[in-house]
């Protein structure tokens, strides 16, 4: 029986099974969750100073909250002896799982979070932030609710049966104020969209949603739309704000209530003493410190009333659900069998499709393979370009070296003309001199024979290849940039050496590659720094490895990403160096690695594995 029909016949007889289960007698609709205990606060050290973790929302991202925070983060530390405190982003969700694991043991968000936390875990208010637009109010949250300038829509009542975006469920400007404001007209928000995409954090892409189309509107927190404009990502002519509004003082349009403003909590299982000195730094933080200015804040003030947020989650009866989600589906499908087996016919037809799919998909195979072969041919292409690209740099190095043979020719043939000129005989000296002309000629033609070869792009041709002599050939290739720059490039040799069968070009290619790639690496350290490049060969039974380390910053992602086709973190990178190693590596069933240092230098580690000559062994 072919794979994907058993799945789905396994899949159908599961669900078949779980809808008899709900319609069983005497089914428990009670489930008793275990609030789970927190564990003791962490003992972790920097320095002797016990580091805090502070949560904070990620409502533009991890990296700009990181950036945001952290001065704030150094201030407390500066502030508080004896103490670190870090920043630790993340979304509704995950700060409230981190919050109950006692992950974190402070957080920074909006009090719609912190009310529907405060249901299930104690935590101390400690400051409520002023903003640092708006005349430094404390009230600073609310929906602006944004649809596109051309657009026919003019209220919320327009918006029957659209499509609306939003950041999530729990976000408090980002949904809840504008279903708080919905229901004041008389709407019930779960049914008066046609469909409420949530899409997380960052906020940007709520805006361009509704710019490109895909949403009829967009739920937006409180000066979205401002921040965009004033980042240059969206022009504000683009968009209008329904049921607009600009209080006094006000620098952004709202389109609902306004309530307070974001605010720094404390979980129960810090120390009181240690919250006083927190609250205590915070109020006493300058609206022009660095710290207030990079949270874009003006400050802090004591907890203000949260009264009014209280009343809109009254309004919209939010509630914890004590429940397992799982739990909620029982309990559906034992309430609406019908839409059950609906559920299953559907399944059904939908394997029946799928199978037919794949049928269709199987037929166009051969489709499929002639795209491949017109990718590989792409990818030659692409290499061709980078092979230009290495023209550029290696241009001075190509002028210098043929500079001293010339200059060597020239100081040779004067001499020799001075000596027959001085006397009629010592032809023997003559040729000396003219023998050293020829050796001179001959080193230039071979620096630029090495160069064309590198370029030249063609079919590979399989060959004995000494990879002693090829490194040799690529290290003189990039010898004008090593001697520039004072890198010290050492060889050490383990085994006895043999040779490999492999495309002598390609090989060199990915050579000069990983060299440059190290040189470069070299060139960002921050000086004095005396770079070095270790080139290891262990030549094994049957096949060679060949590791070149450097020590410079080493690798800020992963290999495998780096490797990924037009994928680059230089400013001028194409993307292709790696990828095309990486594919060289393959062509000759070899492997090709990227990792850092493994000692306690910085610095990364590149591998090549090659077989053997007439070996059958695959590598490892």
């Amino acid at each position: 029986m072919p794979r994907p029909l058993l799945l789905s016949l396994c899949l159908t007889l599961c669900l078949t099974w779980l809808l008899c289960f709900c319609c069983l007698p005497g089914y428990a609709s009670e489930a008793v969750q275990s609030k789970p205990t927190p564990p003791a606060a962490t003992n972790e050290k920097t320095n002797k100073d016990k580091v805090y973790k502070v949560g904070v929302l990620a409502n533009w991202g991890y990296q700009k909250a990181k950036e945001r925070w952290q001065p704030m983060m150094d201030y407390l530390s500066e502030r508080v002896p004896g103490t670190k405190f870090e920043v630790q982003p993340g979304t509704f969700e995950e700060l409230n799982q981190a919050l109950l694991d006692n992950r974190i043991q402070f957080i920074i968000t909006n009090p719609g979070q912190y009310l529907y936390l405060s249901n299930q875990y104690p935590l101390s208010w400690l400051a409520t932030m002023r903003s640092r637009q708006h005349n430094g109010t404390t009230k600073a949250i609310g929906s602006a609710i944004l649809v596109r300038a051309d657009s026919d829509y003019r209220t919320l009542y327009d918006l029957k049966d659209k499509t609306v975006a939003a950041s999530g469920p729990h976000a408090l400007g980002g949904y809840q104020a504008t279903v708080g404001l919905m229901n004041k007209l008389g709407m019930d928000p779960q049914h008066w969209f046609k469909e409420t995409r949530f899409l997380g954090f960052p906020l940007d892409p709520l805006v361009y949603q509704v710019r490109d189309g895909n949403v009829d509107a967009a739920i937006t927190p409180l000066c979205t739309l401002e921040e965009m404009v004033k980042r240059g990502l969206v022009k504000e002519q683009d968009f209008r704000v329904l049921n607009p509004s600009r209080p006094e003082g006000y620098d952004c349009q709202c389109s609902t209530n306004l309530y307070p403003n974001w605010s720094f909590a404390a979980s129960e299982h810090v120390n009181a003493r240690l919250t006083k000195r927190i609250t205590q730094a915070l109020l006493s933080l300058p609206k022009d410190s660095p710290a207030a200015i990079k949270a874009d804040l003006a400050g802090w003030t004591s907890p203000i009333s949260q009264l009014q947020v209280i009343k809109l989650f009254g309004e919209l009866k939010v509630a914890k659900d004590q429940h397992p989600k799982w739990e909620s589906v029982m309990h559906w499908l034992k309430a609406n069998q019908h839409w059950g087996i609906l559920a299953v016919l559907i399944f059904l037809v939908a394997t029946i499709y799928h199978l037919w799919i794949e049928y269709k998909f199987r037929q166009k195979s051969d489709t499929l393979v002639e795209t491949e072969r017109q990718l590989k041919l792409k990818a030659v292409a692409m290499e061709r370009l980078q092979s230009s690209a290495i023209l550029g740099e290696i241009g001075a190095g190509l002028a210098h070296e043929l500079n001293q043979p010339i200059a060597a020719i020239t100081s040779y043939s004067e001499g020799g003309i001075m000596r027959l000129q001085a006397k009629g005989e010592g032809f023997e000296e003559c040729v000396a001199l003219l023998e050293k002309i020829n050796r001179q000629s001959v080193r230039a033609g071979e620096v630029v024979h090495r160069i064309r070869g590198l370029l030249k792009r063609r079919e590979a041709v399989m060959e004995d290849v000494n990879l002693l002599s090829l490194v040799d050939e690529s290290l003189a290739l990039l010898k004008l940039e090593l001697d520039r720059r004072d890198v010290r490039v050492t060889t050490r040799v383990e085994g006895e050496p043999f040779f490999v069968t492999a495309d002598r070009v390609g090989l060199l290619q990915v050579l000069v590659n990983l060299l440059k790639n190290s040189l470069d690496a070299l060139a960002e350290m921050p000086q004095p720094h005396e770079g070095s490049i270790a080139i290891h060969f262990d030549f094994l039974e049957h096949q060679v490895n060949l590791s070149l380390t450097d020590n410079g910053p080493g690798l800020a992602l992963p290999g495998d990403e780096l490797m990924a086709t037009f994928f680059s973190t230089k400013a001028n990178g194409l993307g292709l160096g790696l990828a095309i190693c990486s594919d060289v590596l393959k062509q000759h069933e070899g492997s090709f690695n990227l990792s850092n240092r493994s000692d306690q230098e910085t610095g990364c580690t590149a591998t090549l594995k090659l077989k053997r000559r007439g070996s059958t062994e695959a590598v490892n």
